[in-house]
């Protein structure tokens, strides 16, 4: 394996093992940019992510000179955007004989026919950039993927908070209805076990609504442990469509 062979390799594989580690993908394609610029001798190169109205909400860029990044926005703004949002514009490669001759691409960053930015970049002088095309659409293709897979970690870490909000919203009403029940709970049940004590004193319908009271007492101040105890809480649905909070398990799961 030649040189060229190794330099690309790492520039792909770096940018591939970032995005698979989680890292913060401005960064990890800012470094990736300036590699393959250098790589492929270009003065000026940027990425930008856009809205579906094309509104670019957030660009990374590299260039060599002051001179050589202006002459890649104009591109990018007079040109390229233009024909992206008017002809559909995908990919291009173009070279414009100026004085000096210059050479400019742009990639789309994309997943299916979902584009949701670009790669572009200026090359000045010798034209290398046809030569270069595979690595650079290899570069573009690995770029979409990490953004997507950002996107994707996003969402997980949004499911994550909602879940964590939620846990703790149940958390704190049970604290809240055991301060509020518990004293006059326990007041109950000790005066019905009182009165319980002296069944001989009683009659039977009186002792049977003492014990149902009992019963009732009983379960209230279970349900309300349970849900002191809950870390994962899951719905259950009924029949008539109800969702309610499973706490018929929390035992098991917290004796795990």
């Amino acid at each position: 394996m030649d040189k060229s062979n190794i330099d690309r390799f790492k520039i792909l594989s770096q940018l591939a093992i970032s995005a698979t580690a989680g890292k913060e993908v401005k960064e990890s394609a800012k470094t990736a940019l300036s590699l393959a610029a250098d790589y492929v001798g270009l003065s000026a190169a940027a990425l930008y992510l856009w809205d579906d109205d094309f509104n670019i909400n957030l660009s990374v860029d590299y260039f060599l000179s002051k001179t050589a990044k202006e002459i890649l926005v104009s591109l990018e703004r007079t040109l390229f955007s233009q024909l992206r949002k008017e002809s559909n514009l995908s990919s291009a490669y173009m070279t414009f004989d100026d004085e000096p001759v210059f050479h400019s691409f742009t990639l789309p960053l994309k997943i299916s026919n979902n584009k949701f930015g670009a790669v572009i970049g200026l090359q000045q002088g010798e034209r290398t950039l046809l030569s270069e095309n595979l690595f650079l659409e290899s570069f573009s293709a690995l770029l979409s993927l990490s953004f997507a897979a950002q996107k994707f970690s996003s969402k997980e870490d949004i499911s994550e908070e909602i879940n964590k909000g939620r846990t703790e919203a149940i958390a704190q009403t049970a604290v809240t209805i055991n301060h509020e029940i518990n004293n006059p709970l326990t007041a109950i049940l000790g005066n019905i076990q009182l009165l319980l004590m002296d069944k001989e004193k009683l009659n039977d319908p009186l002792i049977n609504k003492l014990e149902v009271v009992e019963k009732s007492a009983l379960k209230i101040k279970d349900v309300v442990q349970k849900l002191l105890k809950l870390t994962d809480p899951k719905s259950i649905e009924y029949s008539n469509g109800t969702n309610m909070i499973d706490i018929n398990n929390i035992d098991e799961e917290n004796d795990k």
